[in-house]
Parts: structure tokens; sequence; C-alpha cells
């Protein structure tokens, strides 16, 4: 960095507390980048940004309170001046979709140098989207994420092992939607059943 520069102020979200500060420890060392807040859960993401001034947010996925992804959309939504990473272990091909359409501007994946993910921060303030090439190509390949959003909301809820008169109660339905919503999201996921309906979508990213 260099005399009168300033330093990016970063956040990082990440439930696994060594993981979070192994990363804060290694962007320490690049001499433009300060990690300015650490949280460890998704719903306490988008108040640190604002509270800190946070110009690029690095996010796990799979976080307590609210995934990664649903977190990107809400920094998106209050404080659309920030720019979302998201660096995950899951190098899912459906995560990346979800991720993107809820406005993240980089995608990368944790077994990554970190210097990788050191220049991706400066590289989304410069306007520029990162997406892990091999990533990219196995999403274009996978194609889009069947599932309706509703679909979604009901095999997640299913995915518990919950009956549809508990998953009808949860979402407002009434118990013949659950099932229809239920029997979609088995065909399309060419599923057995809910139970490997909710693996195989988990496995492609698209819950």
């Amino acid at each position: 960095m260099t005399e009168g520069t300033r330093a990016v102020r970063v956040l990082l979200a990440e439930d696994q507390g060594m993981v979070r500060e192994a990363l804060a420890a290694l962007l320490g060392l690049e001499g433009d980048i300060e990690v300015v807040a650490q949280v460890s859960r998704g719903d306490e993401v988008a108040d640190a940004v604002a509270a800190h001034a946070v110009e690029v947010a690095v996010l796990d996925i799979e976080m307590p309170g609210m995934t990664g992804i649903e977190a990107a959309a809400e920094v998106r939504r209050r404080s659309p001046g920030t720019k979302v990473v998201i660096a995950t272990t899951f190098g899912r091909p459906g995560y990346l979709r979800r991720a993107m359409e809820a406005g993240a501007d980089a995608f990368l994946v944790k077994d990554a140098p970190a210097a990788e993910l050191a220049e991706a921060i400066r590289r989304v303030l410069r306007g520029e989207r990162v997406i892990d090439p091999t990533l990219a190509a196995a999403a274009l390949a996978e194609g889009a994420n069947p599932l309706t959003a509703r679909e979604r909301d009901v095999l997640a809820a299913a995915a518990d092992g919950a009956v549809n008169a508990d998953i009808a109660r949860r979402l407002h339905l009434s118990e013949g939607t659950v099932r229809n919503y239920l029997s979609m999201a088995i065909q399309k996921t060419a599923a057995r059943n809910r139970a490997e309906a909710v693996r195989i979508a988990r496995e492609k990213g698209w819950l």
C-alpha cells in the first residue's frame, strides 16, 4: 500500500472460528486490506456491514441464522455499494447460480490460495466479477435450477423429516399444495422419494 492510500475495509462471515481467524490473519498480511469485522452467523452480516462501513463482505454459504446467499441479497438491499465475495467449501454449480442471482460479485472455493481471495477483493472493487473458472464451466454444463422458489421452500422444509401437515402449517399452505410441490420436486430431481430429492437438490446446490 502506497503512502496516502487507504486499506480496503473487509468483513469476514464464517461460522467456523478457526477458519475465520486463519483467513483474517492471512488477509491481514496484505498491506492494502484490513479486516474490520468478523461474524459467525449469516443474520449478523448486514448489520455488521452497515456498522463498520464495510467495502467488501466475504461470506461463507452454510452458516446459522441465514445462508451466505441470503445474506448476500440482504447486503445488496441494505448496502448496495458493498461488494460481496462468496468463499465456500461447497463448490456446487447450483450455489454459483443462486449466489449470482443474489447479487454476489465473486464466487471462490476455499481450497484456492489466500492470494486469490485477496486479488478477488481488489478486482471486485474495480468493478470486475470473479468466478472460479472450473465451477463456471460446471454451472454452464449443469443448466439452470429446475426447482421454483416455492418448490425449494417446501423441499427444504421436508429435509428434517417433517410431515405434510407440519410443512403446510410452517409455510401457510394447504396439505394438498404441499403434496403437489413435493411431487413436482421429486419429479424434477428424478428422485424416488422426498428424502432422495432433498439429497440430490443439496448435492447440486439447488437448496
